[in-house]
């Protein structure tokens, strides 16, 4: 492929901490032609025809709006927002590629718990299920389940895809907006996760890790990388960085996940019970234990260290260091 061939990336709207925006930055300075499909002609569409997107307006779940997007582009990257339709978007866009065929990759933006999503376990008894996610839940979120299904499909597709399964980001809801407001105006991190830790990955650095691929896909097709950041942080490591970052100090007050979802999670997302299932679901997985791993995959793709707790707290909205 040259860089005149367009290379089509979906969710190209995006929002705050949006790892398509931050690839098409990328790959606009690298000289790649970007065709953003984004659902709706707003302010930023507009800025995404200022930086020199092909701009393409419609819905991931209309094949026709589908083919006329994907027609020229034979690199591909599908990202679509937390959504009980997101299994039907990529199998669209999947039947779509397939149809067009010279596909050269087809980069899904996946979650970290595919890579424990066996068969074995998905079809285990709740018991065993319940040990694994770390005795507070049994069941998957309907999202998650999606994005196996998801991942199954494109695999039997013969479509040469690569899943980027990438753990919590720092730019997650339930570790940055949810808690962001009230920790400034009290001085205090209210977190459900009791001593566990995770390890948050920076949207910049996915970003970065899926612009390389989309630019030479040789050796990465029909792979699955399991990203996670750098180190291992619990809530209490969390409040010093904030500390740190904000210069005053940032105590942390723990919470149990049932009450500490019902007063952030419901308050803010009453209006989608699709997102605070899956938001609902995080929070447990992390009060568990599930997230408590470092895989270093992330680090031997890029070249270099993933971007560390500090730095990824200082491109959060509101948030400038001292």
């Amino acid at each position: 492929m040259s860089k005149n061939d367009p290379i089509l990336i979906t969710g190209a709207g995006g929002a705050v901490g949006s790892v398509s925006k931050k690839m098409i930055e990328m790959l606009l300075k690298d000289g790649h032609r970007v065709r953003g499909f984004v659902r709706t002609d707003d302010e930023r569409a507009q800025a995404l025809r200022t930086m020199g997107v092909e701009v393409f307006v419609g819905d991931l779940l209309n094949p026709e709006d589908l083919a006329k997007a994907i027609k020229g582009c034979r690199r591909v990257y599908f990202s679509m927002s937390l959504n009980p339709y997101y299994t039907d978007a990529t199998i669209l866009l999947a039947a779509v590629a397939r149809a067009q065929g010279n596909i050269e990759v087809f980069v899904n933006i996946s979650e970290y718990e595919q890579s424990r999503m066996t068969y074995d376990l998905m079809t285990s008894s709740r018991e065993v299920r319940a040990k694994e996610f770390g005795g507070l839940i049994a069941d998957w979120s309907p999202q998650q389940r999606a994005h196996w299904s998801s991942e199954q499909a494109l695999k039997w597709s013969g479509l040469p895809v690569v899943n980027i399964q990438a753990t919590i980001f720092y730019e997650n809801p339930i570790v940055s907006r949810f808690v962001l407001k009230p920790m400034l105006e009290s001085g205090e991190l209210h977190l459900p996760f009791g001593r566990q830790k995770l390890s948050p990955i920076a949207a910049y650095d996915v970003a970065e890790l899926c612009a390389k691929i989309l630019a030479e896909p040789k050796g990465h097709l029909n792979k699955d990388y399991v990203l996670t950041g750098p180190e291992l942080i619990g809530a209490q490591d969390l409040a010093e960085s904030y500390s740190t970052v904000i210069g005053r100090k940032i105590t942390y007050v723990p919470h149990d996940p049932d009450e500490w979802s019902k007063a952030f999670i419901d308050k803010a997302l009453a209006h989608n019970p699709h997102v605070a299932a899956h938001l609902k679901t995080l929070v447990k997985f992390v009060a568990g234990g599930f997230y408590n791993r470092v895989t270093g995959q992330l680090e031997e793709l890029l070249g270099r260290a993933p971007k560390e707790t500090l730095w990824a707290l200082t491109q959060l909205p509101g948030l400038k260091k001292a």
